[in-house]
């Protein structure tokens, strides 16, 4: 193991802690309690849609100050990508359960994402307040799907908690702190700073920016920061409260704004003392990208195609939907997403939707800017904003039943095999036959066929059973048939009754 004295410029650094779990277990509340301001209130129906980061401080067994930064993720399937990304993020990881509901599909896809991450985690049995709460089932529930909790066969930490009254949330905090000096957690904070890039968004006034997480080293104001090829100079640097910061160091949440292009989320970023060496970083990037490209192979559309845009407030949203549009997609219909852009939908989203009129325009908890809503009053766009995912999702099911090709399908109720003919007039002929299969229906239309082949159409117009007029005649009984029809039909022919339904 490597000592602090081998290593003088190596210290030790705060855990970065990410809280998983289904939708509705609490991580919010958790986090709202730990830094005390609320972000449950503001978020659309109570679902938290974008990773946030915040610093906490919190006093250890020694009674010293210590820092922890918690990464809030989003619980809905759909952000399962966003979630993933956060787990790489951090070095510890929080499995909130509730105490009521117990283990959730989306309980088990994060602690899923938690292990594939290899992040060393701590279950948060939450809402043990709940008149309904049942610890004991829940702590079952989890060791039979594997999560073997301390005292129960296994040595995964757990805490129990009231993240709405505050039980337990100090222990929580003092296991955190426990896990991460267990692993010994460094870093040096003379290298320059790098780090993952864990949200952006395009502002209207301040342009493109980014949350980060530095993991080592040290950003001051003045750096370069390079995320894939997107570039920041640090003149506008702001802690996770928005104040403006000149330094920040390993494992503080920072926004960083004004970068040139919009950086990857996920993606990892170096900084660097100077431009120069900056570029000649995108550059290396760069090529490796361009390698990426050349060796993936196109995926050719299937059926019919409906031209999407997409307009969100963060890049972490954008991956969701694509993830959601997709599940949407089949042989016969699929959508195809020809622009992703993060920020209010404008003029120019509409004007490229105009040159194909099946082209529609989605914003996620964005809205059109006042010149594209004036332009619309004339192109007439189709143009939705939501601020809920799932109500996106269902309305885009609907319209993709809307514009599925239909398929006519011929589906023969009955066949009549002609016995003798009677009389007939211009367009009218009375004939005999026997019902073969299924059944004739006064009113019926019927394809004339003449030794397999289809010579025409007519309709029964009058139908008779035993002399007496019949709304239907049903298989191996003989009748009488008026047929309306022109063409000539003759004893052998088969009358082949048929609905025509549009699937």
């Amino acid at each position: 193991m490597t000592t602090e004295k081998s290593q003088p410029n190596t210290n030790v650094r705060p855990p970065v802690v990410v809280v998983m779990g289904h939708v509705d277990h609490g991580k919010s509340t958790l986090l709202d309690y730990i830094r005390k301001s609320n972000v449950v209130d503001s978020e659309a129906g109570g679902i938290t849609q974008s990773i946030s980061a915040y610093e906490v401080s919190h006093k250890d067994e020694n009674g010293t100050n210590r820092l922890v930064t918690f990464l809030d993720t989003p619980g809905h399937e759909a952000f399962s990508k966003m979630r993933a990304r956060g787990a790489s993020a951090a070095d510890i990881a929080i499995l909130v359960v509730s105490a009521e509901d117990s283990v959730k599909a989306q309980t088990l896809e994060a602690y899923n994402t938690i292990i594939e991450s290899k992040t060393p985690y701590i279950v948060a049995i939450n809402k043990i307040d709940r008149p309904n709460a049942n610890i004991e089932k829940t702590k079952m529930d989890l060791v039979e799907k594997g999560i073997y909790l301390e005292g129960m066969g296994g040595d995964i930490p757990f805490v129990l908690i009231s993240a709405k009254v505050g039980t337990g949330v100090s222990e929580l905090l003092d296991m955190i702190l426990l896990v991460a000096d267990m692993q010994t957690l460094t870093g040096d904070p003379k290298l320059n700073a790098s780090g993952l890039i864990i949200e952006a968004n395009r502002e209207p006034k301040r342009g493109i920016s980014a949350t980060a997480i530095i993991k080592n080293g040290t950003l001051k104001s003045g750096m370069i920061v390079v995320a894939g090829q997107a570039l920041v100079t640090t003149r506008i640097m702001e802690n996770f409260l928005g104040k403006p910061i000149k330094e920040a160091t390993f494992s503080s949440p920072i926004l960083l704004v004004g970068f040139e292009s919009m950086p990857e989320v996920g993606s990892s970023f170096e900084s660097f003392s100077n431009k120069k060496e900056a570029e000649a970083y995108i550059e290396i990037v760069k090529n490796e990208s361009l390698n990426n490209k050349t060796n993936q192979k196109n995926t050719p559309q299937v059926g019919k195609v409906i031209p999407i845009i997409i307009k969100t407030d963060v890049v972490g949203s954008m991956e969701a939907l694509e993830k959601e549009i997709s599940k949407l997609n089949n042989q016969e219909i699929s959508y195809k997403i020809i622009s992703f852009g993060v920020g209010a939908i404008s003029e120019s989203d509409l004007k490229m939707a105009n040159a194909n009129k099946d082209t529609i325009v989605v914003g996620f908890n964005t809205k059109l800017d006042n010149g594209a809503r004036d332009l619309n009053e004339t192109l007439k766009i189709n143009v939705q904003v939501f601020d809920i995912i799932y109500k996106l999702t269902d309305w885009l099911k609907i319209l993709i039943e809307e514009r599925r090709p239909r398929v006519e399908s011929v589906e023969v109720t009955g066949t009549l095999k002609i016995l003798k003919t009677f009389g007939s007039t211009k367009d009218k002929q009375v004939v005999g036959g026997k019902v073969l299969t299924g059944r004739i229906v006064n009113g019926g239309i019927v394809r004339i066929m003449r030794r397999e082949f289809e010579i025409g159409k007519g309709k029964i117009v009058e139908l008779q059973h035993n002399k007496i007029k019949a709304k239907e005649v049903l298989e191996e009984s003989e009748c009488g048939v008026q047929v309306e029809t022109k063409i000539g039909i003759a004893p052998g022919d088969v009358l082949e009754a048929f609905i025509i339904t549009i699937k």
